[in-house]
């Protein structure tokens, strides 16, 4: 395996166990930041799964396709109702195992080595129980990169999230993509830093 795979926008490169959380605005910034990242994940042959909140899974096999020849090889799309709320509530332990199993099973074959994912995040503004984990399950994600060829990517619409969460998602993100820029985290503390530093808050 590379020490360093394509991202998808120019110049920009990943490295295996990367975690990045990927800043943009509105549909557009998502739709640019999102199909760059699938389509060299489709051109390397990883196994690519996303899940989505606020786009239907066709629309995006639709984009992916450019014309009705293209092949989509390869990308799982699910939706955040199925995954991340699945059962009407959130939690941050049954989705990271959803991510444990299917990043295992999509490697066991032999046909995929690297793993591609990533999450459109704005499930998290909406009232379902657990959502409030979404921190300490962005901060215990990292502690699950390391176990396979795989990096993961979270969508994030600044025009959504407010700056306390934005704040927390600088310290749980080693890798931050801003601007078409790919830039290691001065703020990122690991994920035991972070959750006793959050655990010593709460309790002061």
């Amino acid at each position: 395996m590379p020490d360093t795979i394509q991202f998808g926008l120019p110049g920009v490169r990943l490295t295996p166990g990367d975690h990045i959380c990927a800043f943009y605005r509105g549909s557009e910034g998502r739709d640019e930041v999102l199909l760059a990242y699938l389509r060299a994940g489709m051109e390397a042959g990883d196994r690519c799964v996303v899940v989505l909140d606020q786009v239907e899974p066709e629309e995006l096999r639709r984009q992916l396709s450019q014309d009705d020849s293209t092949e989509i090889r390869g990308v799982d799309v699910m939706r955040s109702a199925d995954t991340y709320l699945r059962d009407g509530h959130f939690s941050k332990g049954a989705m990271i195992d959803f991510w444990d199993s299917a990043t295992r099973e999509n490697l066991a074959d032999g046909d995929f080595t690297f793993a591609r994912s990533c999450g459109e995040m704005t499930w998290a503004l909406k009232e379902f129980p657990g959502v409030e984990d979404l921190v300490d399950y962005e901060a215990e994600l990292n502690d699950f990169l390391p176990l396979y060829p795989q990096v993961i990517m979270c969508l994030y619409d600044l025009d959504l999230f407010d700056g306390s969460v934005v704040v927390d998602l600088l310290r749980t993100h080693p890798k931050l993509l801003l601007c078409g820029s790919l830039l290691d985290n001065p703020y990122y503390l690991e994920p035991a830093e972070f959750l006793a530093a959050k655990t010593k808050a709460r309790t002061a």
